[in-house]
């Protein structure tokens, strides 16, 4: 591995656990100003505050809102596009290039495949351009991969399919890929046996209950992931930094979710 990478990556993943926990607050291109990320820079500070290890943000919230104020954070851009209002919001661009990422200042980059989309060709290749540039660059490559096609609305959480998803991010070249949670340990299991890069889980939409999430986060991590990147279920709870602590500590220090319970009611 090149030395620049592997200074990069030791930003992004810590580099005694080998664990992570990554906030993305990508949201608001394809989603617009919601509930959390209006103050981004408050939310920033208070996911660095709760022990996160890196955040993924879009180029253009760089100079508003990273490092700052407060603690420092690993900085991934998120290189891919779409919004809700499009007639096909599955279907991702490139909007920023490995090099502005490095002008930025980033530790890594970020891009997002809808496998099963009628763009998917397109994406993929997107995807291979991008692995090559990082390659090139020493820059530290983390890919977002969903089955987001027509014909696999009932799918989307199969394991045989996230674990496929998950495999071609690490055939394609990223370092470090974010998929969903199956579900349960012995399912997800089947994801990360079957793929040789850091497996970490996405939080999807909002939970019902802190308990589902801190429970979601224990059953990865005994599946064997490197950690989560969750948006919405820690940058909309009521407490950012003690949600942030409390998953911090599952995925570092191995604690169950329910001593993760006990942080967040002190």
């Amino acid at each position: 591995m090149l030395i620049g990478k592997q200074i990069r990556l030791e930003r992004i993943i810590d580099r005694n656990t080998g664990k992570t926990v990554i906030i993305p607050m990508d949201h608001g291109v394809s989603m617009g100003p919601i509930e959390g990320l209006i103050d981004i820079k408050k939310t920033i500070d208070d996911v660095a505050e709760g022990g996160a290890n890196a955040i993924i943000i879009h180029k253009g919230m760089v100079r508003y809102g990273h490092r700052k104020h407060g603690k420092d954070i690993g900085l991934v851009i998120h290189m891919s596009a779409s919004t809700s209002l499009s007639p096909s919001p599955n279907s991702k661009v490139l909007v920023c290039s490995v090099e502005e990422a490095i002008k930025y200042g980033a530790d890594g980059v970020s891009i997002h495949v809808n496998l099963g989309d009628k763009k998917e060709d397109k994406m993929l290749e997107d995807f291979g351009k991008t692995a090559e540039k990082c390659l090139e660059w020493g820059m530290p490559l983390i890919a977002m991969m969903y089955a987001r096609g027509e014909h696999l609305k009932d799918k989307q959480f199969d394991p045989d399919v996230v674990a496929h998803c998950a495999r071609v991010a690490a055939e394609l070249g990223a370092d470090l890929v974010k998929v969903p949670y199956t579900g349960d340990v012995e399912s997800f299991k089947k994801v990360t046996r079957g793929c040789p890069i850091p497996v970490v889980i996405a939080g999807g939409p909002k939970m019902k209950t802190v308990k589902d999430v801190l429970e979601m986060v224990e059953g990865a991590m005994k599946a064997g992931a490197a950690g989560v990147s969750i948006g919405r279920n820690v940058f909309q709870a009521e407490d950012v930094i003690k949600i942030t602590k409390a998953i911090s500590e599952i995925v570092h220090k191995g604690i169950s979710a329910q001593k993760a319970l006990e942080i967040l009611e002190k």
